[in-house]
């Protein structure tokens, strides 16, 4: 048992895996741990994340839309500060300050400089990538070693600048970060294998000692450049590509730490997570891989292909095992939920918009419905996409790739996500008496327009230091 009543969390968020992945998802490579959790717990079939990497894990940690941030995308210029202002309070935090002990293993991508980095935004320890694993693949290339490091240098990231390669990073809390290793395809294969080793350890150790944890574990499956750990390349019968071998890859970590878990001896006061960051597909695509019956894929904003994404919950004896939900959830919804659970609503801010809804009694089966009820879905550019109502989607603006333009049709799209999970029939278009839900997006327009009215939003790199408005008012 842990030392307080709120019970320890685990938090596992893959990279750039599909709904349609896992096994229990329909997935065709065979997942047996993965399904096995989900069996003991609830399984979300209406979950949805954010665009792409870095606003998807600030909204999980801060509880906040990320365009509220500053952190609606993935940084492309490296001489420009991006990431989480030291200002933001992180779920870390507020389990660190409840007497939490915290650390984060794998991939973090919300701030590449000193302030902004996981030990400065409550964890006690952290091991892994500062970015992202692109960053892999740079020494591969001979432009990148003759002109970026000799002739063009810009700092990537903390000590990464002049004749120096990407490197993993550690660090504890109130010291600098270190030089942990090279990052580059040498170890890619090996990468989720060494942050589940560290995340284990840590696991069993704090747990011995007694003290409850949150230990945050972002894999770096499957996002390219992509090489499978050698236990797994070509090594079933059953299996023909790299993305079915990277599956059973994950499954087999997931095992891990949950075997973990058992061997400490806290599995039924654990609460367990495992969810992706955002879809398969499209550039960001290693071969195979599925979105399942959703429409689009990673850049096909704003339809669902692009950012429903699975999630699965467990907590022996709290959260209703073998139940599945189409109930909505979304990954702001973390921070309020899990504060809840551990019993430290007080602690979350007042100071600020928080858009996460307290989801913890749904999770726990007390209500039979989720307080969530729409989702706000901005673009790379902080602009609005789309509203999702319930089944309902209103969409504002769309792009069919990376390649091709945002596009702002003359009339909004509207779709019934419960009988056209493709988006193919615009209702409006054929059933103008559906108007009505243009008024029900609107209220929730209207709604988020008056809060930055109250609190503007942070922009990209400012050192924000708070707002000038009563505590109370938030």
């Amino acid at each position: 048992m842990t030392a307080r009543n709120g019970p320890n969390v685990v938090f596992i968020l893959a990279d750039n895996v599909g709904w349609g992945d896992w096994g229990c998802y329909g997935g065709q490579t065979p997942t047996p741990r993965i399904d096995a959790l989900a069996s003991e717990g609830t399984r979300l079939t209406n979950y949805t994340v954010e665009a792409q990497c870095t606003p998807t894990r600030s909204a999980i940690l801060t509880g906040r839309l990320p365009v509220r941030s500053g952190t609606t995308q993935v940084p492309l210029s490296p001489s420009t500060p991006y990431g989480l202002c030291p200002w933001e309070y992180t779920l870390a935090e507020l389990l660190s300050d409840a007497g939490y002990a915290t650390a984060a293993y794998g991939k973090w991508h919300l701030g590449a400089v000193e302030g902004r980095l996981p030990t400065d935004h409550g964890f006690d320890e952290w091991w892994g990538l500062m970015n992202t694993t692109d960053e892999a693949g740079y020494t591969q290339y001979a432009g990148y070693n003759n002109l970026l490091k000799d002739k063009f240098p810009l700092p990537l990231a903390i000590g990464m600048g002049v004749g120096e390669s990407p490197k993993l990073w550690e660090a504890n809390k109130g010291r600098k970060a270190s030089e942990a290793g090279d990052l580059d395809m040498k170890v890619r294969p090996f990468l989720d294998e060494m942050i589940v080793e560290r995340a284990t350890r840590y696991i069993k150790r704090r747990a011995a000692a007694g003290q409850p944890i949150f230990t945050y574990i972002a894999f770096t499956h499957v996002h390219p450049p992509e090489a499978v750990h050698p236990d797994f390349h070509r090594k079933s019968g059953t299996r023909l590509g790299l993305y079915a071998d990277i599956m059973a890859e994950m499954d087999h970590r997931v095992g891990q730490i949950l075997d973990a878990i058992e061997a400490a001896g806290i599995i039924e006061d654990t609460v367990v997570v495992l969810s992706s960051d955002n879809a398969t597909g499209g550039v960001a695509a290693v071969p195979g891989g599925s979105n399942g019956p959703w429409r689009g894929d990673f850049f096909t904003l704003p339809y669902e292909g692009s950012y429903r994404v699975p999630a699965i919950v467990r907590w022996p004896g709290k959260i209703p095992a073998d139940r599945v939900t189409n109930n909505m959830l979304s990954a702001v919804d973390w921070m309020p939920t899990l504060a809840a659970l551990a019993g430290e609503t007080t602690r979350i801010p007042t100071d600020r918009p928080i858009d996460g809804v307290d989801a913890s009694a749904f999770l726990t089966g007390q209500d039979r419905s989720s307080p969530r009820q729409s989702v706000l879905l901005f673009g790379l550019d902080g602009k609005l996409m789309s509203v999702k109502i319930s089944y309902g989607k209103v969409v504002f603006r769309y792009a069919d790739g990376i390649d091709s333009p945002v596009v702002e049709p003359m009339l909004p799209e509207v779709y019934d996500l419960s009988s056209d999970p493709g988006e193919t029939y615009n209702l409006l278009y054929t059933r103008m008496d559906c108007t009505w839900i243009l008024f029900v997006a609107g209220a929730v327009i209207a709604s988020y327009q008056e809060s930055i009215a109250k609190y503007p939003n942070i922009e990209t790199g400012e050192d924000f230091k708070g707002y000038k408005v009563p505590r109370e008012a938030g």
